[in-house]
């Protein structure tokens, strides 16, 4: 099972009506008036290829739909309470030109710590976002191979007999959160971590013509070098926490 980051963005705010009400007081501990909460929409992801060569199912979409209800919108994708913002409502896979969008629906109270952040997401200057879910299964559309299980040698943007390589995520056991961010592209470790997800490796001479990724072990002096700087960074971190 491998976590994804994807990017999102924040619709215009909607009025509070009776039915929304209603949803966001099943996830309040009190009830709360219209004019205590301030709502927004968020499109979430779709099932179109991204820029990463993968996508999610439309069935994936729907699954997503109802793990997304209840769990909270935080800043930055840090899992600490002083830092959640809204809560996620409701959540629905929405159709439009072909294209099928899971749309989450969100709330946050209307007091003097959240002011700063409505006043952000209304002027248009927050409006990135990503959410983080977890998927069991990544077929390439080759070969229909699940990455998580056994690597195979096709690159996603390469095409192979005139048809271009992506990968399917589907099967989501989790989604986690939705975090509002200044940038929402993935770090290049997460981009490694991606384009190997995990499986065993390629069974030998399956090469696809022209060759793959499974060909090219630069991708692990990559991914050492990723988790050297990362481990530099935080032990950076902690000293000039003790020194402070």
């Amino acid at each position: 099972m491998n976590e994804f980051c994807k990017a999102a963005r924040i619709e215009k705010s909607a009025t509070v009506d009776e039915g929304d009400l209603t949803l966001i007081n099943a996830q309040a501990l009190r009830p709360l008036a219209a004019e205590e909460v301030f709502v927004f929409r968020l499109a979430a992801c779709d099932d179109q290829v991204d820029r990463d060569y993968e996508r999610f199912t439309k069935e994936c979409l729907e699954t997503l739909a109802q793990l997304y209800v209840g769990k909270p919108v935080l800043k930055d994708h840090s899992w600490s309470a002083g830092v959640q913002t809204a809560r996620v409502y409701a959540a629905q896979v929405e159709t439009q030109s072909g294209v099928s969008r899971l749309v989450l629906r969100c709330y946050m109270p209307r007091t003097e710590g959240t002011a700063e952040t409505i006043a952000a997401i209304e002027s248009g200057m927050l409006r990135e976002c990503s959410v983080g879910v977890a998927v069991a299964r990544v077929t390439c559309s080759i070969c229909g191979v699940n990455q998580l299980e056994t690597l195979c040698k096709h690159g996603g943007g390469q095409e192979y007999d005139g048809k271009l390589c992506h990968f399917d995520l589907d099967d989501p056991r989790d989604a986690y959160e939705v975090s509002l961010v200044a940038v929402p592209a993935q770090k290049e470790a997460g981009i490694i971590k991606s384009k190997r997800y995990g499986g065993a490796d390629p069974i030998e001479n399956t090469d696809p013509p022209g060759g793959g990724p499974g060909d090219d072990t630069s991708w692990a002096d990559k991914a050492l070098l990723e988790l050297e700087k990362n481990r530099f960074n935080l032990e950076g971190s902690e000293d000039e926490t003790q020194t402070d």
